[in-house]
């Protein structure tokens, strides 16, 4: 907290409850509510997604009680890294920080990407006949990405409230366009099509392959890879908990809010549950428009495939205006989470202390958020990035595996902190938060797993070559131990001459 108020490498608190709310509704109702429901429904749940979008709002209910009690008793920036690194120490502190790098990372350069493909299809319903990609140099460059990219980077860079207010604009927006799916796809519900509302397990087919395409339960229990049943139920959930990702963003921006003992808390708890009630009643309507085999046949479901099932094509396109503005605010919120995580390790130590440097004016890390950007906006425009959709939800339910835990550990080590709010019947609900975000990542397939272990290798290589050296905690601890053996010394020569 010391840290957080050193001069030249601090941030400036502008935001309020609703600039919170609004932050978690952005990032939150984008491709979550538009897309991923819809291919849950169709590859995994059925009918029975709604139960999985539940199950993963419970799950991400737990988590963020977590985090509300950890950001009102310890307000900066870090989110889940900076809270481990306060209850668990440094080299979990770097794995979290190193998997939510992963998460925001690759999130952020997946909706980029997905945002410059929405774009040509709006363009497309005008009968603008513009690419999605242009060819530089051989390259085929997604510009789309980079425009979006660009623009809320030079926005982050002038200001977080700034950009909170560009947020509330979009946000507001597209909670109305949900409001309209949710309202026109009512009428064309038909009860038939909600039966049966899990249905029965079927073995997948492809051979040896499926190996690496099924979860990671399934692999260790021998199971037979299969879709649907209570095991798709529970796949269909760990799917849909991409679109509750972005409450821990929001807690990374703790250090940038005004009175964040209670402005964190409730800014988060009330865009959760603003998010819970569009998903459940976006899924119910789904599901209800067309059976879930219509959504199983398309690749690329999404709530436009439902609405051109049933006719309405002219609510498909309001749909695709809808995915647009929902995927821009995302966006937005996942970059200024992935600088403010990558602020707090560099703060530390842990990684360049240069990048650091926050703008006096604006009290913004200028050099850290032109960094990000730029890593984004190559990404996404240069690579294939929907194989790492996975890796998105990996990295976010460790960080709330270890949020969980960690919150157990800090009650035990400073009851004397002030804290706004308490997880209640703690240790139990830490406890089951960890074990339920923990069961949703053996539900992931196996190669995401490999993939994550790859990424954990590559992260403690660059802990242990570069971190540890220059960790502001480790060279203090140095300096205290060789003062240490020096007074010693000088006792034992004194001890020798007298």
């Amino acid at each position: 907290m010391a840290d957080s108020r050193e001069k030249g490498h601090s941030l400036k608190r502008t935001l309020g409850t609703w600039d919170l709310m609004i932050m978690g509704v952005a990032v939150a109702v984008g491709a979550g509510i538009f897309s991923v429901g819809a291919k849950a429904a169709g590859s995994y749940a059925g009918p029975s997604v709604t139960l999985a979008f539940i199950l993963a709002a419970v799950t991400c209910a737990l988590a963020i009680m977590c985090y509300a009690e950890f950001a009102s008793a310890v307000p900066v920036a870090g989110s889940a890294y900076t809270f481990t690194y306060a209850t668990l120490g440094e080299l979990l502190a770097w794995i979290i920080g190193w998997d939510l790098i992963l998460e925001m990372l690759t999130a952020a350069a997946v909706i980029a990407k997905y945002w410059g493909i929405y774009l040509s299809n709006v363009f497309a319903l005008w009968h603008w006949n513009i690419p999605a990609t242009i060819n530089v140099l051989g390259l085929e460059v997604s510009w789309g990405a980079f425009v979006i990219v660009a623009i809320f980077t030079t926005l982050l860079v002038l200001g977080t409230k700034l950009s909170a207010r560009v947020a509330s604009f979009f946000t507001i927006i597209k909670i109305a366009i949900v409001l309209f799916v949710i309202i026109v796809g009512a009428f064309f519900i038909n009860p038939a099509n909600y039966s049966p509302f899990i249905p029965k397990s079927v073995p997948t087919t492809g051979g040896a392959g499926d190996v690496w395409m099924q979860s990671l339960f399934s692999f260790m229990s021998g199971a037979q890879p299969a879709h649907y049943g209570l095991f798709g139920l529970l796949a269909g959930a760990s799917l849909v908990f991409f679109a509750f990702i972005g409450f821990d963003v929001v807690a990374t921006s703790a250090e940038e809010v005004k009175n964040p003992q209670k402005n964190v808390p409730r800014g988060i708890f009330a865009g959760l549950a603003v998010v819970t009630v569009l998903y459940v009643a976006v899924s119910l309507v789904l599901t209800g428009m067309v059976p879930y085999t219509v959504l199983a046949k398309d690749p690329n479901a999404s709530l436009a495939t439902a609405f051109m099932a049933v006719g309405a094509g002219w609510a498909a396109q309001v749909i695709s205006v809808g995915i647009l503005i929902g995927l821009t605010t995302v966006i937005m919120v996942l970059l200024l989470g992935l600088s403010r995580v990558l602020f707090a390790m560099s703060r530390d130590g842990l990684l360049p202390r240069s990048l650091s440097k926050t703008s006096a004016k604006r009290g913004t890390p200028v050099r850290i958020q032109i960094v990000t950007g730029a890593a984004v906006a190559l990404i996404a425009g240069l690579t294939d990035v929907g194989i790492l959709e996975e890796m998105i939800n990996i990295g976010t339910l460790s960080a709330f595996v270890l949020v969980s835990i960690g919150v157990v550990v800090l009650r035990k080590k400073r009851p004397d902190l002030k804290r706004a709010f308490k997880v209640p019947f703690s240790p139990y609900l830490p406890i089951l938060s960890a074990g339920l975000c923990l069961w949703l990542m053996l539900n992931l397939t196996t190669l995401t797993w490999v993939r994550f272990l790859v990424w954990l290798a590559v992260g403690l290589i660059v802990y242990f070559v570069y971190g540890r050296r220059h960790s502001l905690v480790g060279i203090e601890a140095k300096r205290v131990f060789d003062e240490t053996i020096r007074e010693e010394a000088i006792r034992e020569e004194d001890a020798l001459r007298k």
